[in-house]
């Protein structure tokens, strides 16, 4: 058999592989994960509280069965097939190699879902980082009308501010592969400050609120597929 048919027919058989994978945790047990990224932004800049914070949410209102602790992975690890969702955040310089756009790219299109939330200062490092998984599309800004904001919690005005950052309107940016969306990027909102502890950004209730809302909604999304959450 010719290497080229080879790698295909492999690619082919992880993407199933993978399918199944995730649709079994979604049954079942299942965790989620923090992208490590390399370039020297700060990736870790809500690691002690923002997406477990998340997870707790998930499960106590919406029966979830998420592990309890986050995991931590790297954009170019085999490890990132072990979860079907993961989110990326940070403030600074985001680069992937050619090898973790590859990865990323496999992960996405096998049936992984990534969510990217700006802290501030990512929009310029990201959007090129994006072009390196997927050269040939672009990030399209979501409709009000579209599902995810639309699954147990209703947001008939897209993402809730949550941070002022440059005081503009909060924007869903998404990929749409094939027509799945795989990546959601919010900019201008921050929803993963608003998932933190009280304490770290003295956000109003109201605002965290509506932070985990949104992110229980995403992650509902991403596993469940594309119908309202009834």
């Amino acid at each position: 058999m010719p290497r080229s048919k080879y790698i295909l027919n492999v690619s082919l058989l992880s993407a199933v592989l993978l399918f199944c994978s995730f649709a079994w945790r979604i049954q079942g047990s299942f965790q989620i994960a923090l992208l490590k990224y390399n370039g020297g932004g700060d990736w870790y800049a809500n690691l002690e509280t923002s997406l477990p914070n998340l997870i707790k949410f998930c499960n106590n209102q919406l029966k979830m069965n998420i592990d309890p602790e986050q995991a931590i992975v790297e954009a170019g690890s085999s490890e990132l097939f072990r979860y079907p969702f993961v989110h990326m955040t940070g403030h600074g310089n985001v680069v992937f190699s050619s090898s973790e756009a590859t990865n990323l790219r496999q992960y996405l299109i096998s049936g992984g879902f990534l969510h990217i939330s700006d802290n501030y200062g990512m929009d310029k490092f990201i959007r090129p980082q994006l072009k390196k998984i997927f050269p040939e599309l672009e990030l399209v800004e979501l409709p009000f009308s579209h599902p995810v904001f639309h699954q147990k919690f209703d947001f008939p005005n897209g993402l809730p501010k949550i941070h002022e950052h440059d005081n503009g309107v909060p924007k869903a940016l998404g990929i749409i592969y094939q027509g799945r969306l795989v990546c959601l990027y919010d900019y201008e909102c921050d929803l993963g400050d608003g998932w933190e502890s009280a304490a770290v950004h003295n956000d109003s209730e109201s605002a965290r609120t509506n932070a985990l809302r949104m992110g229980a909604n995403i992650i509902t999304y991403a596993l469940t597929g594309y119908e309202k959450n009834k």
